[in-house]
């Protein structure tokens, strides 16, 4: 009753304030909107009025859908929050009564109601204009951003509400010697534990200090790039050479999934357990990202909505990690594109290095990994640096000192360390960036 009293209704309830008050202030927002346009419009000729009508109404049909969206969430929320009243008044019953079956047969839902449903979050549309352009009048005038809508996942108990701040200078902590040979790969899911893979037999287990903990050597005798860490704490790789995707428990290599006409690379695992994989096909001429639920395929990622590759068609690594938000990262090494979608496989951005400061060398990226701020880290070999960006593919800044030489692979464990694979060294090292 405590929990549901002082933790899980009022934050349902916090939840359905902010949806209330942001359906009260969307006429504000959408009216701030239909005002930019209109000055806009005001410079044209009367000729244009009929494209200012056309896209007030596109503006009025996505208000619509934006008004649907959040009552849609509003509803669901309340629904909860009457299942809860529900639970709190069954409680109260059956402490008033003088029976002992219902206390016996009564089975806690905390656990139930503990798992808050994703925050909607639905940016307003922005009104682009352009240049006047009598030849192309609808076109050039400008357009309507559609709804932007995203997800965050709500945490009950224990928000994170840490901010960390980039450190000015990045520090070099520790320098791990693998023995690899072209080291490629390295995951964690803390700093304790740390699986690295390069172009050998062996997938090496090394603890912070250096110190080789367990090896496993690859059934075909292909060497691998594609590993994870699953939440239960066993190791993933890929095997490209027999299309297949391994689990290693208790010692012994597992066959997970195998593929048909197509040839796994990196693999990544996601906040909610699923497993995301790219791949090739074996003609080396289209590329994709795969989820899967345990050895199910759940989604397929491959094209745009212009029904274009997202992906470049070749059998180059293409390093895959999931943002905080639930979007998708891929490091195109081909294209020299960080290639982010949301989670429903709709293009979001691509990066593909045009910060204020450029390096001597062309954009040749490898490993990505994301840490507890949404920021984005993408390996660049042949400048000897890793790039940093926010979530929206805003460039930050360079790690560019720890001597950094060819970097390759990355992860971030849970305390935010940076592990960066050195390709032509076979060293790891341990960086810190954040305050």
């Amino acid at each position: 009753i405590k929990e549901l009293e002082n933790h899980i209704s009022p934050t349902y309830e916090k939840i359905t304030l902010e949806l209330e008050q942001t359906l009260a202030n969307l006429d504000v927002g959408y009216e701030k909107l239909t005002i930019i346009m209109s000055k806009q419009g005001e410079q044209w000729h009367r000729e244009i009025d009929i494209i200012i009508n056309k896209m007030k109404t596109e503006i009025s049909d996505i208000k619509k859908q934006h008004r649907e969206i959040l009552k849609t969430h509003l509803n669901q929320i309340k629904q909860v929050q009457s299942v809860i009243k529900q639970s709190l008044l069954a409680i109260r019953e059956i402490e008033k009564s003088a029976e002992v079956s219902p206390t016996i047969e009564y089975s806690s839902r905390i656990s139930e109601f503990s798992k808050i449903p994703p925050k909607v979050q639905v940016s307003l549309p922005t009104f682009i204009p352009k240049p006047v352009d009598h030849e192309k009048l609808y076109s050039l005038f400008g357009q309507i951003t559609p709804l932007s809508t995203a997800t965050e996942e709500n945490v009950l108990l224990k928000p994170n509400t840490t901010v960390r701040e980039l450190l000015d200078e990045p520090e070099l902590v520790t320098t791990i010697h693998t023995g690899h040979e072209y080291l490629c790969s390295v995951t964690c899911l803390n700093e304790g534990i740390i699986w690295m893979s390069g172009q050998t037999t062996d997938i090496k287990c090394f603890n912070i200090k250096g110190s080789l903990l367990q090896t496993i050597k690859t059934k075909s005798g292909s060497w691998i790039y594609g590993i994870a860490v699953d939440s239960d704490g066993y190791l993933l790789y890929s095997d490209w050479l027999t299309g297949t995707v391994n689990k290693v428990k208790n010692g012994k290599i597992e066959m997970l999934i195998r593929l048909q006409g197509w040839r796994p690379g990196n693999l990544c695992v996601t906040s909610t357990g699923d497993l995301l994989g790219t791949m090739f096909s074996v003609d080396y001429t289209h590329s994709k990202v795969v989820r899967y639920s345990g050895s199910s395929e759940k989604q397929t990622i491959q094209y745009d909505d212009d029904g274009k590759p997202l992906y470049s068609g070749n059998f180059y690594i293409k390093y895959i990690t999931e943002n905080r938000n639930h979007d998708i990262c891929v490091a195109d090494c081909a294209a020299g594109a960080v290639v982010v979608v949301n989670q429903d496989g709709k293009l979001r951005w691509r990066y593909t290095s045009n910060p204020p400061v450029t390096k001597n060398k062309p954009f040749n990226l490898y490993g990505i990994t994301t840490d507890s701020q949404s920021r984005i880290l993408t390996a660049d070999r042949d400048n000897h640096c890793i790039h940093i960006l926010d979530q929206n593919g805003q460039f930050l800044r360079y790690i560019d000192n720890c001597d950094l030489v060819a970097p390759f692979g990355l992860c971030v464990d849970n305390n935010d360390n940076l592990f960066v694979c050195e390709y032509n060294k076979g060293n790891v090292k341990k960086i810190k960036y954040l305050k």
